[in-house]
């Protein structure tokens, strides 16, 4: 028995590796390993082996198996890539397009910065909301507890759109006009971030721009604390800058948030860099919103794209990102 076994065993994989086909394997599946295989028919003939023989044909029996199974394997494998690779061919489409010898484009250091801030906290669970960047002075101030008469008010140094009655319009001067939106037409839970263009009265110089991109977010849910707001700023400097960069809040003060700080990382010297700011909801602005201040709780946090990018990359002026300078966008 053991002698026909190991004769099997050979011819089985001779012909396994010789199949040209599934169909063909399939056979040899049944043949070799099936019902009526010789493996199959030894196995039943063990019983009436003397009781010294059927140790070492039991181990013959399973050796046999094992390698015709292994040999099945490969054969399987060879073959399946085999169809796999001529679906490829015959599938094939012919995509390519004329290239014109100039150098093709690639993302602006902004979009780009926009883009991993998107991603960075979409992984974290948030969900990207938009609005408009004209805006009313309920959704720029008042809603987010900066009255007319708030001193806080004339720190924003708005751009003005003069359109008359009923009501003062102006271009955004920061992107919390989408929190006031969503919290307005979405119940709580609420996660999110808000990107976006910004403008104010400022003079272009190596830190500032009249024209610039802020990316904030909001978070409503019960229960929240100043903790899962340092939480999740800790989380995404490690996850943005790295896990050698470090995060520090100090005390601030926001018309909008209460408690208030800023937000600042570390910089590899040692010093610190501002970043933000940030704190949780003022019950004001929720209550403004139709949010119950007692039910529900809420942080927010913003910080500037533009500043991101030029730390990440190590610029010396923010000018460079809106000169349009090709050799410089190019290095990029």
């Amino acid at each position: 028995m053991i002698e026909n076994l190991r004769q099997v065993a050979v011819l089985a994989k001779a012909r396994l590796a010789e199949a040209a086909d599934l169909e063909t394997l399939a056979k040899l599946d049944v043949e070799f390993l099936g019902k009526k295989s010789a493996v199959a028919i030894a196995k039943r003939q063990i019983a009436a082996l003397p009781a010294e023989q059927r140790r070492d044909a039991g181990l013959e029996i399973n050796a046999t198996r094992a390698e015709i199974t292994k040999a099945l394997g490969a054969a399987r494998h060879r073959l399946e890539q085999t169809v796999y690779q001529k679906q490829l061919e015959d599938e094939r489409l012919d995509l390519s397009e004329y290239r014109h010898k100039r150098r093709p484009g690639s993302l602006h250091l902004v979009t780009q910065a926009r883009d991993r801030l998107e991603d960075v906290f979409v992984g974290m669970g948030f969900t990207v909301a938009e609005g408009p960047e004209v805006e009313s002075a309920w959704y720029n101030f008042e809603a987010l507890n900066i009255p007319e008469w708030h001193p806080a008010r004339g720190s924003f140094d708005t751009i003005f759109v003069e359109l008359g009655e009923p009501e003062e319009v102006m271009l955004r001067s920061h992107t919390s006009p989408v929190q006031i939106r969503t919290m307005e037409n979405q119940q709580p839970p609420i996660y999110i971030v808000a990107p976006g263009r910004t403008f104010r009265t400022d003079t272009a110089d190596a830190t500032h721009l009249p024209a610039f991109n802020q990316i904030e977010g909001l978070v409503v849910d019960r229960n929240i604390t100043m903790g899962d707001l340092a939480g999740t700023m800790d989380e995404f400097v490690r996850t943005f800058f790295g896990s050698e960069v470090k995060s520090r809040f100090r005390p601030s003060y926001f018309p909008f948030t209460e408690p208030s700080a800023e937000f600042d990382i570390s910089r590899p010297d040692g010093t610190w860099l501002e970043l933000g700011g940030c704190g949780m909801v003022h019950p004001n602005v929720l209550s403004n919103c139709g949010i119950d201040p007692e039910r529900w709780q809420g942080f927010a946090f913003g910080f500037g794209i533009d500043r991101l990018a030029v730390l990440r990359h190590e610029l010396d002026d923010i000018r460079e990102l809106v000169n349009n300078d090709v050799r410089f966008l190019r290095q990029f």
